[in-house]
């Protein structure tokens, strides 16, 4: 009798062990009942997360560099809809959080180096000293996802690609509103894939960037997800799998960017095509300007005659 009560109590035990657990963050640590999920950031602070949601990607990209100032596996990799559109060109951070993991808007990195970013942490302005002031938080209310998929043996269904991409998402990322996908291009040649995911500006109950930088793990590395199965969306019965991917964020507010930071090889190329159409226009016009001469010579002439 004893040991078929301690044998219930085990399979209880491992029952209760196996509930605790956070489907959207592999890296999570569940214990207790009822059942508690965090992640260590920073130097070993414990974030408690909220695992019935995706984790917001500040909190995300904190881990990333906690994990790999200790040695821990990250697996990290080091068309644009709008003209204001721009990707993420400065790679991951260590960043600082609001408490409900909402990018603070001004982010130094732990240097004398600041920024201001947007709602998805990418950098939107000039770097600059201390004294930078970010008066707010600019929400980012369109992504445009670019998808190339892997070599398929079949046909792509391109009249139902995007009811199936936006079951897939809504699915994969937690109940994602799938009404916000509202477009996606096909490329068959290129096997590419342009979705475009948007928001209504100043709505503030979905945000975009969580569901984004999920999926640029899922192509890029390895999911953040406990489930490790890729993203691949079934299409008219032809699975999809995905080997590149690129983010455009398109801001509630055009990126303030100048050109007093721009490296000296781009300066150089600029520089250069200035100079070009310059010497272009100065030939156009001396050209010109002999040919009136010897229009005006040759009409003297035939007056004298």
């Amino acid at each position: 009798m004893k040991i078929l009560i301690a044998f219930i109590v085990a399979t209880l035990a491992a029952g209760a062990y196996a509930q605790c657990s956070c489907e959207t963050m592999k890296w999570a640590t569940c214990d207790g009942n009822p059942c508690s999920c965090h992640l260590l950031v920073g130097n070993g602070t414990k974030q408690v997360l909220d695992c019935a949601k995706l984790i917001p990607k500040c909190f995300l990209m904190q881990t990333e560099m906690y994990r790999a100032r200790k040695g821990l596996s990250t697996r990290t990799l080091g068309g644009k809809p709008v003209e204001t559109a721009f990707v993420d060109n400065d790679g991951i951070y260590d960043p600082e959080c609001e408490r409900d993991g909402t990018f603070k808007a001004k982010q130094c990195n732990n240097t004398e180096t600041c920024w201001c970013v947007n709602s998805a942490g990418v950098r939107r302005t000039d770097k600059g000293d201390r004294d930078l002031k970010c008066e707010e938080l600019v929400m980012t209310y369109w992504v445009r996802i670019q998808l190339k998929h892997k070599e398929i043996s079949g046909k792509v269904d391109a009249a139902n690609l995007k009811s199936a991409i936006a079951d897939a998402i809504h699915k994969r990322y937690v109940n994602f509103n799938k009404d916000l996908v509202k477009n996606v291009e096909y490329d068959p040649k290129a096997r590419l894939l342009v979705v475009d995911i948007e928001q209504p500006k100043g709505e503030r109950k979905s945000d975009l960037t969580h569901m984004a930088y999920y999926m640029e793990k899922d192509v890029k590395v390895l999911p953040l997800l406990r489930s490790q199965d890729p993203f691949s969306p079934t299409v008219g019965g032809q699975k999809l799998e995905f080997e590149d991917i690129l983010v455009y964020y398109v801001d509630e507010k055009a990126p303030t960017f100048t050109m007093k930071n721009l490296s000296g090889g781009v300066i150089a190329v600029i520089v250069v095509v200035v100079l070009a159409v310059v010497a272009g226009l100065l030939v156009l016009f001396f050209a010109n300007r002999r040919r009136g001469k010897y229009n005006k010579a040759q009409q003297r002439e035939m007056e004298n005659m």
